[in-house]
């Protein structure tokens, strides 16, 4: 990444459509956590789903806002970050207009900076493609937690750039991971870069 030119901080305009629009223009872009204890890390986005509030049973805020879901609610470029399983944090980008909760969950990420820092994290990650490959993983590795819900991705210690790697013209597509039947489960909502080891090995949901 240190070698690369014109890379820029994806602006709040970007984020302001529907999650499933924004969901495959995420994939190839970096995600970036300065993080004041472990310096730079940084990761490439290689496997991302779309919730669709409202519309969408698979949502959290499919019942409409609660103090959990607020921040889907909000200003697009925001992350939604939450709490599952009793253990892990996963992180979304709040995708836009404000007020019609639409989010993306960041599901696998190729380690691009502050490997150390990440292996140092997560030592239970055999390989350097462990480290990252799940949305639990990839919070983990990066530093994200509760701490961070609501965080401004645009002008935040975490913020997601594009260096100039174009996303797939065609990527992989999926349902969702990790659905039930009746839980929105059925919708081809998940994306990701054909190959890419980093890709979480999880199987889609099959109803």
């Amino acid at each position: 990444m240190a070698g690369r030119l014109n890379v820029a901080t994806l602006p709040r305009a970007f984020y302001d459509r529907d999650g499933r629009s924004l969901a495959p223009e995420l994939l190839n872009k970096l995600l970036v956590h300065d993080d004041p204890e472990a310096g730079r890390l940084a990761v490439r986005i290689v496997e991302v789903e779309a919730y669709a509030g409202a519309e969408d049973a698979g949502s959290h805020a499919y019942r409409g806002p609660t103090p959990r879901t607020e921040t889907m609610f909000g200003a697009p470029g925001h992350l939604y970050v939450y709490f599952t399983y009793g253990m892990h944090w996963c992180a979304n980008v709040v995708a836009g207009p404000r007020g019609k909760a639409s989010a993306v969950l960041l599901r696998g990420g190729d380690p691009v900076d502050g490997i150390d820092a990440m292996r140092d994290r997560r030592p239970a990650a055999k390989r350097d493609r462990d480290l990252c490959s799940g949305p639990a993983r990839l919070a983990q590795a990066l530093g994200i937690t509760g701490a961070f819900d609501g965080s401004d991705l645009v002008r935040g210690p975490l913020r997601i750039l594009d260096d100039g790697v174009a996303p797939p013209v065609h990527p992989e597509v999926s349902t969702r991971i990790g659905l039930r039947t009746g839980r929105g489960h059925e919708h081809p909502w998940r994306w990701f870069v054909t190959g890419d080891p980093n890709v979480s090995r999880a199987r889609p949901s099959q109803g």
